[in-house]
């Protein structure tokens, strides 16, 4: 599959600027000592330091940079932030390009507070740290004979991250990490610790499946984990014609089905997957690295910075990189799932209702044939199925999901406003942790329990100690509302 998330980088070396890789897995290791001086474990920074974002669109100058290690840490930190008044936000990997976790106040960083707790094999229920990454989690899972039942196809995010802002995965049988949450230890503003579940305040454990970090701070997560299971997965290009017919087939017979379509091109890379439990069949390690690392980040990346200089070329661009070769493996699930994203870009991603995708993804193509720059990053498409929580993209609903991307550094506002008023006409709901221009006002009448996630705010933040212009922006100040 074509990745995209990273450049400016060498093309070898053991690292590549703020994760380095295992070469078998392409699990992502541990973080570079790149960046600013950071607190050690258990202490506070005061230092005016800047912080950013994996995605380098989005930064800010927290007043104190935390590191807790203890969940004590966690409340006394918000105590110490109510008596002098300032905000505070969770940051794990960064991997958001919205700003939704910018702060000028307390800035936690939690990648020391990410240990797993607890696991029963029994049941499946798994309790971790709010910081946990998503990667480290399977694998401490399969050391269990265990899986998260779907991930995304980036595997940093933090498990509190990922769950704050809606992250799923493909497959219309299946609802989003959040879905799989059961039960939760939240700190609210005033530095009560809440524990949440079905039985245990249920109307905030189900605000707090997906609250943009605006309901309290996560401490510690359960989640229903499933008994280990391999993916066969098929990778190839099909005629765009062939998918829309055979779409329906494609999106309901097999577990998991998305494309990325090149813009401009009548071919779409498909990737489709089945559960098995037949033993693994992975590529090799060669071919692993030469197929995800080499082509579709560095080779590719360095393609589109030509044709970013020369605009003719891009249509040549786009066309080889459609017609890679089909192939297809048999692995762990995560590993099949997730795969590495090296070449940077900015990205904006909407759900909208699954009868309504050809439709959109046709006007899509009209969009884009009308603007006059080559869009040589590709559109990824996915499906998801709906579930009851109140700020999911999919809430009440199965969601089609479409992603716009632009390398970064290019102008995209033309583009993604043009999606955005694309994806508005279907009642779209944008991908809290990326980019889009909606506020309070146009976003609440597309989510039918929005007056109920607004009241558990206003309980459990009633001075806006979680606030910060992005939840300012998108659901309004503390017990205002859409202004």
């Amino acid at each position: 599959m074509l990745m995209y998330y990273r450049e400016d980088r060498p093309c070898f070396g053991s690292s590549w600027g703020s994760l380095s890789y295992d070469d078998r897995s392409m699990t992502p290791q541990q973080p570079s000592s790149a960046g600013p001086t950071l607190p050690t474990p258990g202490t506070s920074l005061r230092s005016g330091k800047v912080w950013r974002n994996f995605g380098r669109n989005q930064s800010c100058v927290p007043a104190v940079w935390e590191r807790p290690t203890t969940e004590e840490e966690l409340v006394a930190i918000i105590r110490r932030a109510a008596v002098t008044g300032r905000t505070v936000k969770a940051v794990g990997s960064g991997h958001s390009y919205s700003a939704i976790a910018c702060t000028d106040g307390h800035l936690l960083d939690l990648s020391d507070y990410s240990r797993v707790l607890h696991v029963d094999r029994s049941t499946g229920l798994v309790t971790a740290q709010a910081g946990i990454p998503l990667w480290r989690l399977s694998e401490e899972l399969a050391a269990h004979g265990l899986a998260l039942e779907v991930l995304g196809d980036i595997n940093y995010q933090s498990i509190a991250g990922a769950i704050s802002t809606g992250t799923h995965g493909p497959g219309i049988r299946f609802s989003n990490l959040s879905s799989s949450v059961r039960g939760m230890r939240l700190i609210a503003g005033d530095g009560t610790v809440l524990e949440c579940s079905a039985e245990l305040h249920p109307e905030v454990f189900s605000a707090a499946r997906v609250g943009l970090g605006a309901l309290g701070m996560l401490s510690t997560v359960t989640i229903q984990a499933v008994p280990a299971f391999n993916l066969h997965a098929v990778e190839e290009p099909l005629a765009m014609d062939r998918i829309l017919s055979d779409l329906d087939d494609l999106i309901d017979n097999n577990d998991h089905f998305g494309f990325f379509w090149f813009p401009g091109s009548r071919l779409a890379l498909t990737k489709r997957s089945r559960r098995t439990q037949e033993p693994i069949r992975p590529r090799t390690k060669s071919a692993k690295w030469f197929e995800e690392v080499l082509v579709d980040n560095y080779i590719y990346g360095a393609a589109c910075k030509v044709a970013r200089r020369f605009p003719p070329a891009a249509k040549t661009i786009v066309a080889i990189a459609s017609q890679k070769s089909a192939h297809d493996w048999i692995d762990r699930s995560d590993r099949v799932f997730a795969t590495p994203r090296l070449v940077r870009v900015i990205e904006m991603e909407y759900s909208i209702p699954r009868e309504t995708f050809p439709e959109a993804f046709t006007r899509l193509g009209r969009l884009i044939d009308s603007i006059g720059t080559p869009i040589t990053v590709p559109v990824e498409i996915r499906w998801s199925a709906g579930d009851n929580i109140p700020l999911s993209h999919a809430s009440g609903r199965d969601s089609a999901y479409i992603a716009a991307h632009m390398f970064r550094g290019e102008p995209y506002d033309q583009y993604f406003q043009g999606v955005e008023k694309i994806m508005s006409d279907y009642q779209g709901r944008p991908h809290w942790g990326k980019l889009h221009f909606q506020n309070a006002e146009t976003l609440a009448p597309r989510y039918p329990q929005w007056d109920e996630f607004q009241a558990i705010r206003k309980r459990m933040d009633p001075d806006g100690r979680f606030r910060n212009p992005y939840t300012d922006r998108v659901l309004g100040l503390v017990d205002q509302g859409p202004s």
